[in-house]
C-alpha cells in the first residue's frame, strides 16, 4: 500500500502543480474544471446513484454547469454568497449527524449538495487566480489547509483523547483541531511578520486564516458524514492507495470559497 501511494503521489505531483500553478486563464479553468467534474463522478456514488450511467450524466451536468459559469462571471458573487450559507449549513448538519441526514432531501437533495460543494470550490480557484498574487493566493490556502491537517496529525496522535465528531469521524480530535489551528496561525503569522503586515492586518489575517482552518475541517468531515451514511470507505479508487478525488480535496472545498469570500470582503478582487 505505501509504495502504491508513492507511486501514485509522484505521478501526479508534478501533474498536480503544473495545473496549478502553470496553466492561466481558459486553460487554468479547464484543468481545475476537470477535477471538479471528476468529484461530481464520485459524488453521485455517495449520493445513491451507483450506476454508470447515472454518474456520468451527473458528471456532465456539472460539467455544463462550469461552462455556464465560466462564460457568465457576473454569478460568481452569488455562487461564493451561497457556498458560505451551504458551509454554515453543513456544520449544524454535521454536528447533528445522524439525525440530521433527514434534511438532506433523499437522493435528489444529496445531488443538489454536491453542486453547493463542487461548484463554488471551482468558481473560487478561478477567482483566486485572476486576482493580485493569483499563485500565492492558491498556494496560502493550500498551506494552511495542509499546515492544519499535518498539525492536526501530529497533535491528534500525541494528545486526542476528547473526540470532535465521534459519530461522523471517529479518529478526529478536539486536541487535533486545536494542534492544527495553532500550526496555521503560526505560519500566517510568520507571514505576516515577514511581509511587514500592519497590527491590524496582521490580527485581520491571523482571524481570516482561523475562519479558513476551521470550514477545512468542516469539508473534510462533511464528506466523511456522506461516506459513512452510505457505507463507503473512499469516494472512489481514482487515485490508487489514496482512495478518490473528493478525498483529496475535501478540506480545500470548503476552504477555497470562503477564502475567497474573505478576500472579496477585504476588496481583493479586481475590477
Amino acid at each position: 500500500m505505501l509504495k502504491q501511494r508513492v507511486i501514485t503521489a509522484l505521478v501526479l505531483l508534478p501533474i498536480a502543480l503544473g495545473g496549478f500553478f502553470w496553466l492561466h486563464g481558459a486553460a487554468f479553468a479547464l484543468f481545475i474544471g476537470a477535477v471538479v467534474t471528476l468529484g461530481g463522478w464520485e459524488w453521485a456514488r455517495l449520493a445513491g446513484f451507483a450506476g454508470a450511467t447515472q454518474r456520468l450524466t451527473y458528471a456532465g451536468a456539472v460539467a455544463v454547469l462550469l461552462l455556464l459559469l465560466y462564460f457568465m462571471p457576473v454569478l460568481a458573487p452569488g455562487v461564493l454568497l451561497l457556498a458560505l450559507f451551504w458551509w454554515l449549513a453543513a456544520t449544524w448538519l454535521v454536528t447533528g449527524y445522524p439525525d440530521s441526514s433527514r434534511y438532506w432531501g433523499g437522493g435528489i437533495g444529496k445531488l443538489v449538495i454536491g453542486l453547493l460543494i463542487l461548484l463554488p470550490a471551482w468558481q473560487g480557484l478561478v477567482l483566486l487566480k485572476q486576482w493580485p498574487l493569483a499563485n500565492g493566493l492558491i498556494l496560502a490556502v493550500m498551506v494552511l489547509v495542509w499546515a492544519a491537517d499535518i498539525g492536526a496529525y501530529f497533535s491528534g496522535k500525541t494528545f486526542g483523547k476528547r473526540k470532535l465528531a465521534p459519530r461522523v469521524s471517529p479518529g478526529k480530535s478536539w486536541e487535533g483541531l486545536i494542534g492544527g489551528m495553532i500550526t496555521s496561525l503560526l505560519i500566517t503569522f510568520g507571514v505576516g511578520l515577514y511581509r511587514d503586515w500592519s497590527a491590524s492586518e496582521l490580527l485581520w489575517g491571523v482571524l481570516g486564516a482561523a475562519v479558513v482552518v476551521a470550514f477545512s475541517v468542516v469539508g473534510d468531515l462533511t464528506e466523511s458524514m456522506f461516506k459513512r451514511q452510505s457505507g463507503i470507505k473512499d469516494s472512489s479508487n481514482l487515485l490508487p492507495g489514496h482512495g478518490g478525488i473528493l478525498d483529496r480535496i475535501d478540506s480545500l472545498t470548503a476552504a477555497v470559497p470562503v477564502f475567497a469570500v474573505l478576500l472579496w470582503l477585504a476588496g481583493w478582487a479586481t475590477p
